[in-house]
């Protein structure tokens, strides 16, 4: 998995190959159009308040493919919260050149806002990340026994061996570790697809051109391949890192409760794009948003997505 999607010069993700969007393998918030950006600008603009307002306040965006996220993200801010914006450092962590280059043209219009790291650094802001860890690496474990990748020939297969102790999803773990280290103060946003505590079933996810493929070898290079994220090893090895789950709910529950706290945000052009981001047959439930904070307090109050309500408040004990 990690050769396939990340390989230098032949990987789905780093040779740029991967296509999103109607005429791409798979299909996206960022796909529906800007109103996915313009509302994630009203949350990331009221965590700026709540950390004071501060000036070189960052967004780390990981996982940016062409940088559109990022576009929707500055060009809204500079229109709708232009204070906002001028406090804004977006930084994208980007290690592939071809990405970084398309991410460049893309965002030329703000190239005085943006950066681009290799790697984490110490900031204070906001980190997100969109269908991030569902393509982080991971190892096929079931009943004891571990697949690993053999070729036999010119044809791969699968082969057993017994299971060693290493977590099944050690890359995700790790991401979480170097986020931790690197925020000094703010929030964490992933929103990905996946099951928490005993719900969880991971299988591997073959896809391209809006097909599921039967197996990983198909189209090598070419499909992308995902694991639905486990949010209980997740959310664990976070509060091992000290970081403080702030809320978890699917996405129809996260962006309502931007909506009600913003409603000016929506106006009659978006209602196409609203329904594919909350409705439960689309988007709104097959993405889960989960909410990590550190070093900020506000004794019991919510921010404007993050108003999850009792309902949902069992959706926590993911972390117990």
């Amino acid at each position: 998995m990690e050769q396939v999607l990340y390989h230098p010069e032949h990987g789905y993700y780093s040779s740029g190959g991967c296509t999103i969007g109607r005429k791409g393998d798979y299909f996206t918030n960022v796909s529906v159009g800007p109103l996915f950006g313009q509302l994630m600008v009203a949350q990331f603009a009221e965590i700026w308040e709540e950390v004071g307002k501060i000036n070189d306040f960052v967004i780390v965006e990981q996982g940016a493919h062409d940088g559109q996220f990022a576009r929707d993200v500055l060009q809204s801010a500079q229109s709708r919260a232009p204070e906002f914006f001028e406090a804004l450092d977006y930084r994208i962590i980007e290690s592939f050149p071809i990405l970084r280059e398309r991410q460049s043209q893309m965002l030329e219009p703000f190239r005085n806002k943006v950066e681009w790291r290799n790697s984490l650094q110490p900031f204070v802001g906001v980190h997100f990340s969109n269908e991030l860890l569902d393509a982080l690496p991971v190892r096929l474990i079931s009943g004891g026994v571990e697949k690993l990748v053999d070729l036999q020939g010119d044809k791969f297969l699968f082969i057993e061996r017994p299971l060693s102790s290493t977590e099944f999803n050690q890359a995700a773990l790790d991401w979480v570790d170097s986020v931790a280290a690197n925020l000094q103060r703010g929030y964490v946003i992933t929103i990905d697809y996946g099951h928490s505590g005993n719900e969880f079933q991971g299988s591997v996810q073959v896809r391209a051109q809006h097909r599921h493929l039967d197996s990983p070898f198909e189209q090598i290079g070419h499909a992308d391949i995902t694991m639905q994220v486990d949010w209980t090893s997740i959310t664990r090895r976070a509060e091992a890192n000290g970081l403080r789950v702030a809320g978890f709910t699917d996405q129809h529950h996260f962006l309502t409760g931007i909506i009600s706290t913003w409603p000016d945000l929506l106006h009659a052009r978006s209602s196409a794009a609203l329904q594919t981001l909350l409705h439960p047959e689309m988007l709104g439930r097959a993405f889960q948003v989960l909410a990590l904070a550190k070093n900020v307090h506000r004794d019991g109050q919510r921010l404007g997505g993050l108003k999850f309500g009792r309902n949902l408040c069992a959706a926590l004990e993911i972390t117990r």
